[in-house]
């Protein structure tokens, strides 16, 4: 997978707080979105988001990195 996409995807989610959102946007199916977040949080180590059923809330890993790649985007 690519990470540069990997980033790009968890920054729409992070932006939308919805992976559906993100996935409608990125005209991608929401399974897609979803290994893509899994592929990120693999390589950087890390937890990137709080997921349950009804919300989206950002890690502090997450905060970090959605701070630093929204300018590289």
């Amino acid at each position: 997978m690519d990470r540069l996409t990997a980033v790009r995807v968890f920054v729409e989610v992070a932006d939308r707080g919805s992976l559906t959102l993100a996935a409608e946007h990125l005209d991608m199916s929401a399974a897609m979105v979803s290994r893509y977040l899994a592929a990120a949080e693999d390589w950087f180590d890390a937890r990137l988001l709080h997921r349950t059923t009804r919300k989206l809330s950002l890690t502090d890993a997450g905060q970090l990195l959605l701070e630093r790649s929204k300018p590289l985007l």
